[in-house]
């Protein structure tokens, strides 16, 4: 007997032009008999902008919402946001990829029928990844303090270079003169991290890494920790003021606080197909070891 199964959608407000493949999901979902309920700046989104029926879609704002699976569709920043709205609830998250590279949204629209007869068989992963959390000493952070991919301290605008004191467990690491540190997880050392010269972490390791971005020193690289460390940071700028960024969210502070980096107290669960691994998902996404000479 098929199982009665609830999800929650979020997807990507700038891609009108692959409404079809919104379509085509609703159209599996339906014939499985599933529940949908529908963030509601998706709903505006497709209403406004594209012929996708509706109809029968429960609506819900912000973080009210429960489901068996949440899915994104869009790219990996679409992924980010889901995650930051899924929380602590640690619902399991299937991300189909409409965007480029998709490392996150690693499900193609093509495969989305498969997928789903696959997740209605019990036959799928659902991978605990850890998460950041942020905190700051005489400053309320406006944003979500959680990153699923980094935390990334950087200088505002064109001005000169930033300082920034690292500590971990209190003791001094490095006084990094640079653009910016960023503090990534395994999950997202293959984004805005590896961009930058940082390491790629597997998924299991139980780490978190430290790349700066444009260290004015040669002998300053990137370095890899144990994720139950905590990570302190004072921050100095001529123009006193400095940028950070939680898995792309930013916001602006003013120098003299001191930032905190822990592991958080929730993983994000992303759904995977049982036949993919990180190590295919590096060869196929990122042509991993691949030679033009071959």
């Amino acid at each position: 007997m098929q199982r009665n199964l609830r999800f929650a959608l979020f997807g990507n407000t700038y891609q009108e032009h692959k409404s079809a493949h919104v379509t085509h999901l609703l159209e599996i979902l339906r014939g499985k008999g599933a529940e949908i309920c529908i963030s509601n700046e998706f709903y505006d989104f497709l209403k406004q902008h594209t012929k996708a029926n509706l109809d029968g879609l429960e609506i819900f704002k912000g973080y009210d919402f429960n489901a068996d699976m949440a899915l994104s569709i869009g790219g990996d920043g679409t992924f980010l946001r889901a995650a930051s709205r899924v929380g602590k609830k640690e619902i399991p998250i299937l991300g189909i990829n409409t965007g480029r590279l998709g490392f996150l949204a690693d499900i193609s629209p093509d495969q989305m029928e498969e997928a789903f007869d696959e997740i209605y068989k019990g036959k799928y992963l659902a991978e605990p990844r850890r998460v950041l959390h942020l905190t700051s000493e005489g400053y309320v952070l406006k944003g979500y303090p959680y990153g699923l991919n980094e935390i990334a301290i950087l200088k505002r605008d064109s001005s000169s270079m930033i300082t920034i004191r690292a500590y971990i467990n209190s003791e001094p690491l490095c006084s990094y003169q640079a653009d910016g540190l960023i503090i990534a997880t395994p999950t997202g050392s293959t984004g805005y991290s590896l961009s930058v010269g940082g390491p790629i972490l597997v998924p299991q390791s139980g780490t978190i890494s430290l790349t700066p971005v444009a260290p004015h020193s040669l002998n300053v690289r990137p370095i890899v920790i144990r994720d139950d460390w905590e990570i302190t940071l004072d921050v100095e700028s001529r123009s006193h003021n400095f940028l950070v960024a939680v898995d792309g969210r930013s916001e602006t502070c003013r120098e003299g606080i001191r930032l905190t980096v822990r592991r958080a107290d929730y993983f994000v669960r992303i759904v995977k197909r049982c036949h993919h691994s990180f190590f295919n998902t590096l060869r196929e996404k990122m042509m991993w070891g691949a030679d033009s000479r071959l």
